[in-house]
């Protein structure tokens, strides 16, 4: 069997303090190393996205194979300067891309190579963020699955990203009809909260739930360890943290 190890995070494009944060969440990515990564929320103003690469393949271990950047831009002419992409260490086949709305959101995927000559889709995407908008997420949701089934449909798919909705949510309902969290796999259910971390300023005693997720379809029934992870403050600062996210992490066997 082939193992794969997965991951999200959304990196909250340049807000929060990036300049001093982003060097505990190049520390974190390369304490993980995953074959893949979801990235959310990258600046493009910024060249964010370049920038992560660069600092992660500058550091990587002698022998680990460098990763590619693909990345996608909001489909809307205001919010232009952010996006989603998806970090691999392995071969990109080809990338595409889906318009899912409500000012341009996207969900970007890329089928990869897989060491054992198996391909597979992996999918970024990032839901709209209104909360009381449970409907929207929903049709984007349902927009996100017909496009997976019916544009060059693979039995190997994985879907990771910032779904802005809780695990009994509609939208995560929607995904969970034709997907499996991982993270319930491993454990019986999903995280108790990916949102948020002591970054955003928010009360220690505010709400906070869980809104990330990585899927995979029913073909992929093998999960090694599902666990959360860039949730380490920075050394000196406990409110630094990588994101106001923490991300997720899986390993799966194929």
């Amino acid at each position: 069997m082939t193992s794969l190890t997965v991951a999200t995070i959304n990196l909250r494009n340049r807000a929060d303090r990036w300049r001093q944060r982003r060097h505990v969440l190049v520390a974190q990515l390369l304490d993980a190393t995953p074959d893949l990564i979801a990235l959310q929320e990258i600046s493009f103003s910024i060249g964010q996205g370049r920038w992560l690469r660069n600092q992660i393949n500058a550091r990587l271990p002698q022998g680990k194979r460098p990763y590619t950047l693909v990345q996608k831009r909001k489909q809307h002419w205001q919010y232009r300067s952010e996006g989603v992409g998806i970090l691999s260490s392995l071969p990109v086949v080809y990338t595409d891309s889906i318009n899912l709305g409500y000012n341009g959101r996207v969900a970007l995927r890329a089928n990869i190579t897989l060491p054992d000559h198996q391909t597979l889709d992996f999918v970024t995407t990032h839901l709209h963020h209104v909360a009381h908008d449970y409907e929207a997420r929903q049709e984007q949701a349902l927009r996100l699955v017909g496009w997976l089934r019916n544009t060059r449909p693979t039995p190997l798919q994985i879907v990771a990203g910032d779904f802005n909705e809780l695990p009994d949510g509609l939208a995560t309902r929607v995904m969970k009809q034709n997907f499996r969290s991982v993270y319930a796999m491993r454990h019986g259910r999903d995280p108790l909260a990916t949102f948020p971390t002591a970054l955003s300023g928010i009360a220690a005693d505010s709400w906070a739930g869980c809104l990330d997720y990585i899927f995979v379809t029913p073909a992929i029934t093998h999960i090694t360890t599902a666990a959360i992870f860039c949730d380490k403050p920075a050394p000196d600062d406990d409110t630094l943290y990588p994101s106001d996210h923490v991300g997720l992490i899986a390993t799966i066997e194929l």
